[in-house]
């Protein structure tokens, strides 16, 4: 098979010293980032965007990806030990994970946790594998005015997911639009909402933006909402599960790991959507649902099998759409295109090397992060010590360093002091920033789409309804937002 032969070659190009050397340091900083309360993915992520300028492109995806999915596994670990989520898919980790650790079975629980990811993981990649050509297959047939109504389908599913106000998500896509347009207009040389700054030209700096949102902002947040909680374990001991476990564990294992991978696909699900429709699941599917939230091992199988799963199945729409899901995966999409490479159906084809070397990580990483979680255990156990009033110092240093060092700007750290208070506001008053940040990083593409469709047809905007392909997708994404209006109505109207 193509996909089998196009892997093994991704496997060449992994298995470097410096590529290793990255997919290892990407697993060990995501499981840090994932333990240690307070951060997260997406600030990580963010922090360590402009390390990745000086590295090839392919250390450098593998390194943000590895981050990713190496916050998945180690988010369990506060979740369980100090009932506080690591980061925001482990939330659900808490209900039945930290009652085990109450009960003396706090090392079962990690145990099942590090090998359920382990699994889900490993086969997400594999339904990656095959899945993502296929897709890029048939999308390559796409041109801009199937771009553009994809984009648009994309920003309102991510709005179907969002659990919040879908105005106030509508509102954060306008400003994300809003931001994005700042700058020169690349087709007819006009500046736009420049305001007569010569630092505006060149438009918000995504480095900045996402820095300030996800690192200034996450640090102002947690400042007040992190609590110290009490750590119930010193030394975790039996991490292997029994059989019994393995009994009770084995379906929740393999349903979260498909419910992950086909939520992550859908642009807003992701990990954390994922973690609490696999725990609803296995609630309804137990014969003793009582025992959900008084230490049911299948409480923490499924949600950590689920926020893995859908790690990979999230990566597959940016890689062969160029369409981000969530704000990691959007994070990655500005990566690439920082780089000069511009996913979407062609990448491919394009540049096989890198798309097969970034699937490939995934199966390495996956090893690694196995290796990490289960023997030294004891050590990210021995981290959660670590202060707030020292780690976040750390953070703000780290939020100056890197937006500083991108350009050499001195208005990119205005940029990123304004944005990163914006966000501990927007934060405030109940607003989601992940959609802003979606809209932001899309919205060059879809205006780019839009203006290609525009000039292409005789007939103006009428082409988006003429091609069968894109007037389905905008019809689907207008039956979204119907249900999304139905959904508020009952719900007791639209907040």
């Amino acid at each position: 098979m193509d996909a089998v032969g196009d892997l093994l070659a991704g496997f060449t190009v992994i298995l470097t010293a410096q590529n290793l050397y990255f997919c290892l340091l990407g697993s060990l900083i995501g499981t840090l980032v994932g333990v240690l309360p307070g951060l997260g993915p997406l600030a990580a992520l963010a922090l360590l965007l402009p390390i990745t300028f000086t590295l090839t492109p392919v250390a450098g995806m593998v390194m943000l990806a590895s981050i990713f999915y190496g916050a998945m596994y180690g988010g369990s670990t506060t979740s369980v030990l100090l009932n506080i989520p690591g980061e925001a898919a482990s939330v659900v980790t808490c209900i039945d994970g930290h009652q085990m650790a109450r009960q003396g079975r706090a090392g079962a629980a990690l145990g099942i946790a590090a090998i359920g990811s382990f699994i889900a993981g490993t086969l997400g990649v594999i339904l990656m594998t095959f899945f993502a050509p296929a897709i890029a297959a048939a999308a390559i047939r796409f041109g801009p005015p199937e771009n553009f109504a994809l984009m648009v389908l994309g920003l309102v599913c991510t709005l179907f997911m969002i659990t919040g106000s879908a105005i106030k998500g509508t509102l954060m896509i306008a400003l994300g639009f809003l931001a994005a347009a700042v700058g020169i207009d690349v087709v007819n040389g006009q500046e736009r909402l420049t305001f007569g700054m010569i630092n505006l030209t060149a438009g918000f700096e995504l480095l900045s933006v996402v820095i300030g949102l996800f690192g200034l902002g996450e640090v102002l947040a947690n400042v007040e909402r992190v609590k110290r909680g009490t750590l119930l374990a010193e030394r975790v001991r039996n991490l292997w599960p029994t059989l019994a476990d393995w009994r009770a564990s084995w379906r929740p294992i393999l349903r979260g790991s498909g419910l992950g991978f086909l939520l992550g696909l859908v642009p807003g699900g992701g990990p954390v959507t994922a973690s609490f429709v696999s725990y609803a699941l296995e609630r309804r599917l137990s014969s003793n649902p009582e025992r959900f939230g008084k230490g049911a091992i299948e409480g923490v199988a499924g949600p950590e099998s689920a926020n893995n799963g859908a790690v990979a199945g999230s990566i597959v729409p940016v890689l062969a759409l160029g369409i981000p899901g969530n704000p990691v995966t959007a994070l990655l999409l500005g990566a690439l295109i920082i780089q000069g490479i511009q996913p979407g159906p062609l990448f491919v084809s394009q540049r096989p090397d890198l798309f097969w070397g970034i699937v490939a990580s995934m199966y390495v990483g996956n090893v690694f992060l196995l290796i990490l979680n289960l023997p030294l255990i004891g050590l990210w156990v021995q981290l959660l010590r670590v202060p707030y009033y020292i780690l976040f110092p750390v953070v703000l240093l780290l939020c100056v360093v890197g937006t500083y060092s991108a350009n050499k700007n001195v208005f990119d750290l205005w940029v990123m002091i304004a944005f990163g208070v914006g966000g501990y506001l927007l934060r405030k008053l109940d607003y989601d920033p992940a959609p802003f940040v979606i809209a932001f990083v899309l919205a060059p593409l879809l205006e780019q789409s839009l203006r290609q469709s525009l000039v292409m047809s005789p007939d103006g905007a009428l082409i988006l309804l003429e091609r069968p392909v894109a007037a389905s997708l905008l019809a689907a994404g207008a039956a979204l937002v119907l249900l999304m209006f139905r959904r508020q109505q009952t719900q007791g109207g639209i907040p």
